[in-house]
């Protein structure tokens, strides 16, 4: 699709900051505190009602100016706060950290980790790694093996009578690393999806001054990265008439895939779900997202994944069931701590979902 040579430049606007802070921010499932209290802050001023609900996701509404409040739809928007990361769930004799993951991990992105144990008296920085020797004393049988997650560990530097006095089965444990900027993308930890909340509150801070045509209610939501179980009663409670996902997807346009497998690209816009494994689109919304972006010369890329799942199925479920779509930010290395999206389709996904709110 063309871009209209009225577009923004692509960080016209963006407070790329303020994405890149929200990466920084800890927050494994069902611990999104550090992250919630961020966009609550964001949220003053931008909404006409905001709530947190009793499975601790964000609702903030702003209400739209079309005619009769009986005429008008309620959008529901929902991303997620969470990350993938882990709990601990054991301490040994000898001090060291077993751990529950808390979503999908390749392990392979697990070696030699920096870590931080987020224990009730204080963070507490660690080292992850899988049992079993070093490279110098293994076999060659053994350096091909993949350990699953069970297997790796955590060191705190200190004895075991120190650890278990300060740590607790159940503290949250999250991978280290610092956004960055990397040419035209922006990387680090939480991509997925906390770029997909930033997108929302920019969405929100363009319409502070002049209202939606309708009613917004946008969700930041809990818990999806282990069974979108915060959307789920987000969309229950909300009672939405259109339901929009905004969530990450992949973007394997890098050495070793064939074209036919990249899914979307990046630099070439926002993504329009067809189909995942947890949902199908609704086919009308497909077009019209479509129509509109074409219509406005924003940068959109067709979508259709293989496996994963999105907000968008929980809202689409939801009740007698609620017409859906789900925007989808092309992303390189998810489920990494170097996830990757590129400015122009952040700008691209903002635009875009501004366009159809008006």
């Amino acid at each position: 699709m063309a871009k209209s040579k009225m577009a923004p430049a692509p960080e016209a606007d963006l407070r790329l900051d303020v994405l890149m802070h929200l990466s920084n921010l800890p927050g494994v499932p069902g611990q999104e505190d550090a992250v919630r209290d961020f966009v609550l802050v964001e949220l003053d001023g931008l909404t006409d009602d905001v709530r947190v609900d009793a499975l601790g996701n964000v609702i903030a509404t702003r209400s739209g100016s079309g005619g009769k409040k009986a005429k008008r739809e309620r959008v529901m928007v929902s991303a997620h706060m969470d990350e993938i990361g882990f709990l601990v769930r054991f301490i040994d004799e000898r001090g060291f950290l077993r751990v529950q993951a808390l979503g999908g991990f390749d392990t392979r992105n697990l070696f030699a980790r920096d870590v931080t144990v987020h224990a009730r008296g204080g963070a507490l920085p660690g080292i992850m790694t899988p049992g079993g020797k070093p490279i110098h004393i293994s076999s060659a049988e053994e350096r091909k093996k993949i350990p699953e997650v069970k297997e790796f560990f955590i060191d705190l530097g200190l004895d075991a009578e120190e650890v278990k006095r300060r740590v607790r089965v159940g503290d949250m444990v999250t991978l280290d690393h610092t956004a960055r900027r990397v040419g035209s993308l922006v990387c680090g930890k939480a991509m997925d999806d906390r770029a997909s909340v930033f997108m929302l509150l920019e969405v929100l801070r363009h319409f502070r001054k002049t209202p939606p045509k309708h009613d917004l209610i946008a969700v930041f939501s809990v818990q999806e990265e282990v069974g979108l179980r915060g959307a789920i009663t987000a969309a229950y409670g909300v009672e939405p008439t259109v339901g929009i996902g905004l969530d990450v997807t992949l973007a394997v346009d890098t050495p070793g895939v064939s074209p036919d497998e990249a899914v979307t690209r990046m630099g070439e816009g926002i993504g329009i779900k067809v189909f995942d494994s947890s949902m199908i689109s609704t086919r009308s919304l497909v077009d019209e997202f479509y129509d509109l972006a074409e219509s406005r010369g924003i940068h959109a890329q067709m979508e259709v994944l293989a496996a994963g799942g999105t907000d968008g199925a929980a809202i689409q479920r939801s009740r007698a069931g609620v017409p859906t779509l789900t925007l989808s930010l092309p992303t390189r290395y998810i489920h990494s701590v170097v996830e990757s999206v590129h400015v122009d389709d952040l700008r691209s996904g903002v635009d875009l979902l501004v366009a159809y709110l008006e």
